[in-house]
């Protein structure tokens, strides 16, 4: 039984999607640049430190690999003269991901600035910078740009490329499945050959953008760059360049199918003979094995180039995001193309309406098994899922899809309703009525114009009640439009959360990198406070000698050191040094004056610690000309 749809509104529908894409798009590029996937976990000097002597090299350690170039670290004196070689240095070892640049000999005491970029592993472009000091710390007049890597005019570009690209994987891959499973009719109506033309094109055309803004996306940042051919051969060099390259050459493949999809296989819409229709189911199964390999291949470029690749289990995570992309892509895709048909086909058969269906739900099942575990490998935990960015995305996701498969639901109870229900007596009236109307009496189009005119538009009106009067004719098509129409907008939002996923930090990478920020950078719960005994083997010489250093951390502290006797009571000695030596970097000693503040007290301000990690405590006490003694203790300075 046809279902009848008129062309009510439906440009106005379409253009109000495709703007409503459009905006999304821009919203979601636009709100900020993209989390970073890879994370600096520790640097050598550390971020603050103050060093005795200049490093030979600086040392970066990241939570997962990354691609750096030349000038991915950059060293800058506090005048803003670069104060490194240039040269980037692999220093990986077994899980540890570190990387390294030489310094100049001879560098002059001051503030340095250390600002990275990098490429994580996820295709994800990272940066920041810390500062150090040699000696003691100074101003600096090194301005660093105030956009991270992936910000700006570059960084939305790029974004609504992400974006419009998924949108039109899923036009091409979801219309040409509805078309070949759903309702292998439609591939002779002009409206679902546009939305699948119309799929490739946007495609192509964004995958063609992110190659050309890829260079200034990870790099520069400029907008001009994008033409730099030297960029664009450094981006083909790369695990991104080559998917990007992949793609478009699977995308020529698809254009092939796509021309005798709606070429050849179009003309054989009814067969006539035993032959024509074993002709027609050879061509439809070629062309759903084809099509199927290269809708895997485009989905593959995805996944061997983002999230899925790295992480864990990448070799289950890759095959399973294919599955999921295709399934999304069927869905939704097919969605897209049943809307388009019932706003611009005359004529759809509840047959097809009821073959998506199926389709729809075999895609649901795939989506919520691939979902589940992608979830899992990316959130990690319970609370990650609350309180990441990522885990909080995955929630509005999760709720969008719920409230989808509840719309669609409805849309299968109408469909239900249009096989089961006969014509109605209104509807058969008004199909009685525009049967009749086709052939109208001959009318004389007067010589006047605004008068031709003014009975075109009568005559336009008499159609438009007409075709509104067959529309609403039976209120279960009328239903079914309705909510295929809301389906396809709650879809719009969540390609866009979707696509936002993409870009943001998965919570079980974030938790782990919280962890390791904690472990590293933990502060002590106060000051170090110890006490050493001595004996400098003289009259009077035995005691102990207490140390407190605050707030015990890297950076500048205060010393206070206190001398007392067996019995507690303060003891004065001509002389007291301390000293502080890091055995396992081979800094030190470093040696701290402390003044006489009173009987058995000495004190120094500004003591610096360049480093956290255990310190040997070297402290010296004079009681005469020629008793003296040096005694040590290892403790931990944060």
């Amino acid at each position: 039984m046809p279902v009848t749809a008129p062309r009510f509104g439906a440009a106005a529908v379409i253009r109000l999607l495709l703007i409503t894409t459009a905006l999304l798009g821009t919203l979601l590029a636009g709100a900020a640049p993209a989390s970073a996937h890879a994370a600096l976990t520790g640097s050598d000097p550390k971020d603050g430190a103050v060093v005795a002597t200049a490093p030979k090299h600086i040392t970066l350690t990241f939570s997962e690999k990354i691609a750096l170039g030349n000038d991915s670290i950059r060293v800058l004196e506090p005048s803003g003269k670069r104060s490194d070689t240039g040269e980037v240095r692999d220093m990986s070892s077994g899980s540890i991901v570190q990387y390294g640049v030489p310094l100049h000999p001879g560098l002059p005491d001051g503030t340095y600035t250390v600002a990275w970029q990098a490429v994580s592993a996820d295709s994800h472009p990272i940066s920041g910078a810390f500062t150090f000091s040699i000696g003691a710390p100074s101003k600096t007049t090194v301005a660093l740009p105030e956009e991270t890597a992936g910000g700006g005019l570059v960084g939305a570009l790029y974004g609504i490329a992400r974006y419009t690209s998924y949108a039109g994987f899923i036009l091409l891959v979801g219309g040409g499945a509805f078309v070949l499973a759903c309702w292998q009719r439609g591939a002779g109506e002009r409206p679902l050959q546009r939305l699948v033309v119309q799929g490739w094109i946007t495609l192509t055309a964004s995958t063609l953008a992110m190659l050309l803004l890829r260079a200034p996306y990870t790099g520069s940042g400029k907008l001009a760059d994008a033409f730099d051919l030297s960029g664009l051969k450094a981006v083909l060099e790369t695990k991104t360049g080559a998917s990007l390259v992949s793609r478009l050459l699977l995308l020529g493949a698809a254009a092939l199918f796509v021309a005798v999809l709606f070429g050849a296989y179009a003309k054989r819409d009814t067969p006539l003979n035993e032959e024509e229709v074993k002709e027609k189911k050879d061509l439809t199964f070629g062309l759903a094995l084809g099509g199927g390999v290269m809708a895997a291949g485009i989905a593959a470029t995805w996944a061997l180039s983002e999230h899925a690749s790295t992480g864990l289990q990448p070799a289950v995570a890759m095959p399973v995001d294919v599955l999921h992309l295709l399934a999304v892509a069927t869905w939704l895709g097919g969605l897209a193309a049943l809307l388009v048909a019932l706003y611009r086909v005359p004529a759809i058969e509840s047959g097809a309406v009821r073959n998506f269906s199926r389709v729809a739900f075999a895609s649901v099942a795939v989506l919520a098994a691939t979902g589940t575990y992608q979830s899992w490998r990316q959130v990690g935990s319970w609370p990650a899922l609350t309180g990441t960015a990522y885990g909080q995305l995955l929630l509005v996701k999760i709720a969008l899809v719920a409230l989808l498969v509840g719309i669609a639901w409805i849309s299968r109870r109408w469909t239900g309703r249009l096989a089961e229900k006969p014509v109605t007596e209104a509807a058969e009236a008004a199909a009685a009525d525009e049967e009749t109307a086709e052939e109208p009496e001959p009318v004389t189009v007067p010589d006047d114009p605004a008068r031709a005119a003014q009975l075109a538009r009568q005559k336009a009106a008499v159609t438009t009640a007409r075709v509104k009067r067959v529309r609403d004719a039976d209120p279960g098509r009328l239903g079914l439009r309705r909510s295929v129409l809301a389906e396809a907008a709650v879809a719009v939002v969540l390609l866009a959360v979707t696509t936002a996923l993409t870009s943001t930090e998965p919570g079980r990478t974030e938790e782990k990198e919280a962890g390791k920020s904690e472990t590293s950078t933990a502060a002590p719960t106060g000051p170090v406070d110890v006490r050493i005994p001595f004996d400098t083997g003289g009259e009077d010489g035995k005691g102990t000698a207490r140390i407190e250093l605050d707030p015990g951390r890297s950076g500048g502290n205060a010393l206070h050191v206190w001398l007392e006797r067996p019995n507690g009571r303060a003891m004065d000695a001509p002389e007291v040094k301390v000293a502080f030596t890091h055995n396992a970097k081979e800094i030190g000693p470093l040696p701290a004056a402390p003044d006489r503040i009173s009987t058995g007290h000495w004190s120094a301000n500004g003591v610096q610690i360049p480093l956290p990690g255990t310190w040997e405590i070297e402290v010296t006490v004079r009681t005469s000309d020629i008793d003296q003694v040096t005694v040590k203790k290892n403790v931990k300075i944060g």
